[in-house]
């Protein structure tokens, strides 16, 4: 049984994992996208969902988490452009949960950094056809957010660099200015807590 919704205070903070747009060294050696975080969090967890409310700053969006999110802030390259990329992720059931949001300023960047997102996630799991074979693509509304023809959630299965055979569904969409990537990625997924992860994406009132 899932305790009741906790609000929690939106905290940032500076962890290494994703690329470094400002350090050459280190964005050669690890060339990482906006689900690096999440893959490096994949690694053994609670069966407990503790479902609880999160507003990250910055992201205009309300949503349920099962699990207590680790925030890393890092300079990243989208569409070309350095952008600030906000993550929460966090395990919880065998599952690693996220939402991860950056500012692209110019609204004719939304398009291409929505689709190369998505491409690079199929990318990670060795799922780059998208729309075929192990990738399923529909279209996603998440209450409040811009409307937009890129915004799409897919299911994807594949494997991690080091083997491990995943599953996934994210969901890429829009508030304003801001691209956002909300991130299920586990062994299995739990349809339950996936659609009630989902469900809640809100804009923030």
């Amino acid at each position: 049984m899932c305790t009741p919704w906790r609000h929690l205070r939106p905290t940032t903070a500076t962890l290494p994992g994703l690329r470094s747009a400002t350090v050459p060294r280190v964005a050669a050696a690890a060339r990482w996208s906006a689900l690096a975080a999440v893959f490096a969090l994949f690694i053994g967890c609670s069966p407990t969902l503790d479902w609880r409310e999160l507003r990250p700053t910055g992201s205009g969006i309300v949503l349920l988490l099962p699990c207590k999110p680790v925030p890393q802030v890092r300079p990243v390259r989208l569409d070309g452009q350095v952008v600030s990329l906000t993550m929460n992720a966090c395990k919880a059931g065998g599952q690693t949960w996220a939402l991860a949001h950056a500012d692209v300023s110019d609204p004719t960047r939304l398009a291409p950094t929505l689709a190369e997102l998505l491409v690079g996630v199929g990318n990670k799991l060795g799922a780059p056809s998208i729309g075929t074979g192990n990738t399923a693509v529909r279209s996603l509304a998440v209450k409040g957010a811009t409307p937009h023809a890129g915004s799409q959630r897919q299911s994807l299965s594949g494997r991690l660099p080091d083997g491990t055979a995943v599953q996934a569904e994210v969901g890429v969409f829009v508030v304003g200015t801001t691209v956002l990537q909300a991130t299920v990625l586990g062994p299995s997924l739990p349809a339950d807590g996936v659609a009630m992860f989902f469900d809640s994406l809100r804009t923030a009132p």
